[in-house]
């Protein structure tokens, strides 16, 4: 298949569409605009899916769902901030989803009392790592550290907003956060970067 760009039948001026134009013709079931809207933000989110996800497959499995509730949904963006971040807490909350309904988050936090403090953590360690190593090691995490260090770190969620989110405790939120990140210096360690 001829890569969207690359169409003849698709004009420059279409590729130039603001995110609101965009929408309006998405909503008017244009294919080429659909095409356009998910060859502009799927790679993006393809990045937020294999933070959550264990694997590649699953992580497009979670992008695909995840775009056809935005096509499904696009009548209630409000235009309130940006396309991007209305697409990205979909594919999060997709993530998200597919987690509680796997069940395996609940296995990973049944360990609440366990508290686990780090006492030498060197946040400015991960900045050494590569883009690529990051994810591969955060890929690796068990499902509970992993969920609660990408919504926490990456996302910018509070513990509450994780606690209300994943039905979990505040404390439990704490804990899976405390835990990802001595995973993740265990692993900079074993590897030499700290």
């Amino acid at each position: 298949m001829q890569p969207f760009y690359k169409n003849k039948h698709l004009n420059t001026e279409s590729m130039k569409m603001s995110d609101e134009q965009l929408v309006k013709k998405c909503l008017e079931k244009d294919t080429l605009a659909q095409k356009h809207l998910f060859d502009v933000y799927s790679k993006k989110m393809m990045g937020v899916c294999l933070r959550y996800a264990k694997d590649s497959d699953e992580a497009q499995d979670v992008l695909q769902i995840g775009f056809i509730k935005v096509f499904e949904k696009l009548d209630t963006y409000k235009r309130e901030g940006s396309l991007e971040g209305w697409i990205r807490k979909i594919i999060v909350n997709t993530a998200l989803d597919i987690i509680r309904k796997n069940k395996k988050f609940m296995n990973d936090v049944e360990m609440e009392k366990v508290d686990y403090q780090l006492q030498n953590y060197n946040e400015d360690a991960v900045d050494v790592l590569s883009v690529q190593d990051l994810l591969s090691v955060i890929q690796k995490m068990p499902t509970g550290f992993k969920t609660v260090f990408n919504m926490y770190v990456i996302e910018g969620y509070s513990h509450q907003e994780i606690a209300d989110e994943l039905n979990i405790s505040v404390n439990t939120s704490k804990s899976q956060l405390s835990r990802a990140r001595a995973h993740l210096q265990k692993v900079l360690i074993k590897e030499k970067v700290i």
